[in-house]
């Protein structure tokens, strides 16, 4: 019989579902040898209470754990460290990595904000519906029908799921065949640019732009040319101009619906000439349609895919991540099928298959409303953020910095007058605390300076967003 289990602290990670960081709270107390092997956990229903979680939470960490191998389920007995673990004796609080802030000397730099470049708030994530879900999935009888490797292209369930919510959501023709799952859609666009381009050919991207982008193309053996944007997003006669002199380029990148980091629409005029100039050259459209979810004047604008003809090669990407929590990877991608086979194989040399339980768990989640009904909600309270974030912007700094209220998406584009160095003012809004996306940071070449900042208000509530501002004009350059 193992010793009685002792006290969790439970980590309080707001980016992860609560059952992960429980998960991850109870891995830390077995390497710092609090909890032992043989040692018995307490059960789902006596921790539910010391925490004051939901049971299926505490089992959903459970589950995990022991699919881990950090613990073992005994029959009629509970639930156990697992015996096989090394002993990795106690750790003492002197001997921990980074030592703590005495009482007595309290740090002088105020709690941490971040104005994020457009995440979601993880706080609102439905994570009681999603325990719920992956409980079924990891259950005995969920796993027994998980015999095996995977799919690569993606646990099946999620793929017709997500077939389904793209042709009602995005005005798509999908079926399950037409959908590829990723870890998160930074691994769409790694596979997009292996599948369609050969080592040393050009992808050009728009500038300013997504930089993480541009690594996973270059991690794919791709060049990396910039392609202007500008108040109407993506310049269409400039990228003309530019694939007259570089006949190498052969795919462009683009995020028409909210163009990163910028938030303006493309038009549907330069839609319909980037499509007719993707045509005539034989170009693939790689359509990054990151929050679509996020409009908040007037319908979404469907993407470009869905009125791509048969001659378009256009691979649409999207993520669940916007949708749910950052931590959360599930991407996808859809379009012809030809290059979607070509991304599989290469998922399969790099990752084999995705996160099959989660997959599952998360289909559940499409299929039985609860994702939906998210996005409604998360809409609303994101429409609010912004507004709050646009009247303080107004009334703060409006003598220095000017923006347009976006249509839709989780960030707001402030440009800085040119008599203030916004690279200056983010170094000295980090030093208060403060962590913005400044302009600089999301061009191809950063010695531009691009005097703007790029700030996602979703992921801050209210009174966060309120303080966030207060810091930034706090920490306002002289012009």
């Amino acid at each position: 019989m193992g010793r009685s289990a002792i006290v969790i602290e439970l980590i309080d990670n707001p980016a992860q579902p609560i059952f992960i960081n429980l998960a991850a709270s109870i891995i830390r107390e077995i390497e710092r040898g609090r909890l032992k092997p043989g040692d018995r956990l307490p059960g789902t229903r006596a921790l539910a209470a010391t925490l004051s979680l939901h049971r299926n939470t505490i089992d959903a960490a459970y589950q995990e754990l022991i699919l881990q191998g950090w613990l073992a389920a005994e029959a009629s007995r509970g639930t156990y460290v697992a015996r096989d673990l090394p002993d990795l004796g106690v750790r003492g609080w002197n001997e921990s990595e980074a030592a703590p802030i005495s009482p007595l000397r309290p740090s002088a730099t105020p709690a941490p904000l971040r104005f994020s470049d457009g995440a979601p708030d993880a706080r609102l994530m439905p994570g009681a519906e999603l325990a719920r879900a992956f409980r079924r999935a990891v259950s005995a009888a969920g796993l027994r029908m998980l015999t095996g490797y995977g799919d690569p292209r993606g646990a099946p369930p999620l793929r017709a799921s997500l077939a389904r919510y793209l042709t009602a959501e995005r005005g798509l023709t999908a079926g399950a065949d037409d959908v590829l799952v990723t870890r998160g859609s930074q691994m769409a666009l790694f596979l997009a640019a292996g599948a369609v381009l050969e080592p040393g050919q050009a992808i050009a991207v728009e500038d300013p732009g997504y930089p993480l982008a541009w690594q996973a193309f270059r991690a794919a053996g791709a060049r990396v040319v910039g392609a202007p944007v500008d108040g109407q997003g993506l310049n269409v006669d400039r990228l003309e101009a530019l694939l007259a002199r570089d006949p190498e380029i052969r795919a462009v990148y683009v995020t028409p619906h909210h163009q990163y980091p910028t938030t303006v629409t493309l038009g549907a005029g330069r839609r319909l000439r980037l499509l007719d100039l993707a045509r005539r050259h034989g170009l693939t459209l790689i359509e990054d349609d990151y929050d679509h979810e996020y409009r908040f004047e007037g319908r979404p604008v469907l993407p470009l895919a869905s009125r791509a003809q048969a001659e378009n090669r256009v691979v649409h990407i999207g993520s669940v991540s916007k949708l749910l929590a950052p931590a959360l990877r599930i991407g996808y991608a859809t379009g012809p099928r030809p290059i979607l086979a070509r991304m599989a194989r290469l998922r399969e040399a790099v990752d084999r298959q995705g996160d099959v339980p989660l997959e599952h768990a998360l289909a559940k989640l499409i299929d039985e409303g609860d994702l939906g009904r998210h996005a409604r909600k998360a809409r609303r309270i994101y429409e609010q953020r912004r507004d709050l974030l646009a009247t303080e912007i107004a009334q703060a700094l409006g003598d220095v910095a000017t923006f347009e209220r976006p249509a839709g998406g989780l960030a707001l584009w402030l440009k800085v007058n040119a008599s203030i160095d916004a690279a200056a003012w983010a170094a000295a809004a980090e030093k208060a605390g403060l962590m913005l996306t400044y302009g600089g940071q999301l061009q191809l070449d950063p010695a531009q300076r691009l005097n703007a900042f790029r700030l996602g208000f979703a992921s801050l509530d209210d009174d966060e967003l309120r303080r966030a501002v207060k810091r930034l004009a706090a920490t306002k350059p002289a012009p």
